[in-house]
């Protein structure tokens, strides 16, 4: 019987983001973040981020650098191996996204074409 390969890590969060996400769940006392994708502007879909009490029944769920982060499972496919950064610039501090998925973004920055990972 083969072995199974390991199921790789959907999402993950560099150390300045990881920090910024657990300042962000301590001042709101508990929680989670929720990540995904919805349909919208002008490219196409847009990444979405929330708070959540607890896990969905379909989330992926995901720990990275101490931080419990939940995927909406309509969106696995399209952040799998995507990181989420954090950026502090004069005139904004917001989250990023670094996505291999990512084929185009409009000039706005909001909103993104994303294909599905492919299978390997």
């Amino acid at each position: 019987m083969a072995s199974k390969r390991p199921k790789p890590q959907i999402i993950s969060l560099t150390d300045v983001a990881a920090k910024r996400v657990k300042e962000i769940m301590d001042e709101r006392g508990k929680g989670y973040l929720r990540v995904g994708v919805a349909n919208g502007g002008c490219a196409g879909m847009e990444y979405v981020m929330d708070y959540a009490d607890g896990p969905d029944t379909l989330d992926e769920v995901v720990q990275d650098k101490d931080v419990t982060i939940l995927v909406d499972a309509s969106a696995v496919l399209f952040l799998l191996g995507a990181q989420i950064d954090y950026e502090t610039t004069l005139l904004h501090s917001k989250f990023v996204f670094n996505n291999p998925n990512e084929t185009d973004a409009c000039g706005c920055g909001i909103s993104v074409t994303i294909e599905p990972a492919k299978a390997i």
